[in-house]
């Protein structure tokens, strides 16, 4: 009996592995051999194995001689750096306010599933669209964002938001926060759903204060999925690409990982540079989420002790 379960298993797993393997385990170690070679985008057939060179050589994305002022001063490095400034202040913000509107809409009220199928809208539009969107409400010139923080005194001249390095890595985590925060709210709010009412009612009763019910009996039943929440969002906001390209010009203060990795490939031909570059980026954000998971178990292990 175990034996047929176990082949019944497999037979319904079959299908699912084989398109994994054909959608996924594929390209993924097609690329990792790509990174062992120098390949040009114009003669991919013309392959030649170099080893670790596109890492550690001369030329190298790790370890390379011409990176006299230090390996975070380089493309590759600025390029990290800014993937990551980028997912920490997003996530970070998006977690915030999405547990902020998963709280409000958790409450009753007349007209509460409307209101949370308009705050499902900007998840709901694509990406490109809403950068779009974004990039013509932001424009220096005809922006209507300039527009009213001029009419309301708080700005002196009109900004170019996406373009000006100071404002330009900001404008897009505002632009993310804006998008993402309904997922999170989404995520929060079902979690929110399945909390026992007992424990609520218990509380007024007793007349304790709401600030003192969310930290010690919301938050604590809560932080499990939001855990999970965070992790999804995380690895989601590290392989970002089309919101940056799309907004800003890809310089050295916004560009992150994935348009790197699209600037070799892409735009100057080398598949090889590009394929080591994808290739770190994976292994980067699957070393981040298991330290990431790492930490937050052994955090949730302290405080059920």
């Amino acid at each position: 009996m175990k034996n047929n379960r176990t082949r019944t298993a497999w037979i319904f797993l079959a299908p699912m592995i084989v398109a994994m393997i054909v959608v996924a385990a594929w390209p993924l170690g097609r690329s990792i051999w790509f990174s062992f070679t120098e390949t040009n985008l114009n003669e991919l057939s013309n392959s030649r194995f170099i080893g670790l060179e596109n890492y550690f050589g001369e030329y190298g994305l790790f370890f390379n001689p011409n990176y006299t002022d230090g390996f975070w001063k380089s493309d590759w490095g600025i390029s990290i750096r800014n993937t990551f400034k980028f997912a920490i202040v997003s996530v970070l913000l998006e977690t915030l306010a999405g547990l902020g509107v998963a709280l409000l809409l958790n409450q009753a009220f007349h007209g509460r599933a409307l209101v949370r199928t308009a705050v499902l809208v900007p998840w709901a539009i694509p990406t490109i669209v809403s950068a779009k969107m974004w990039g013509w409400m932001l424009h220096d010139q005809f922006g209507v964002i300039n527009d009213l923080l001029l009419r309301a005194g708080l700005i002196s001249e009109k900004i170019a938001w996406t373009a000006e390095p100071a404002f330009a890595m900001w404008t897009v985590v505002a632009v993310d926060v804006w998008k993402t925060t309904p997922f999170m709210a989404l995520l929060i709010l079902a979690a929110l759903q399945t909390l026992p009412k007992d424990c609520y009612e218990a509380a007024r009763v007793d007349g304790v204060h709401p600030l003192r019910v969310f930290w010690k009996i919301t938050l604590p039943l809560i932080k499990h999925p939001l855990m999970v929440a965070v992790v999804f969002r995380l690895l989601d906001a590290l392989r970002v690409f089309d919101l940056i390209y799309v907004l800003t010009s890809n310089s050295s203060r916004t560009i992150s990982m994935s348009g790197f990795v699209r600037r070799e490939m892409v735009d100057n031909g080398n598949v090889g540079f590009g394929s080591a570059a994808s290739t770190s980026l994976f292994l980067i954000i699957l070393l981040s989420a298991l330290l990431f998971m790492r930490a937050a178990r052994l955090k949730l292990a302290e405080d059920a002790q």
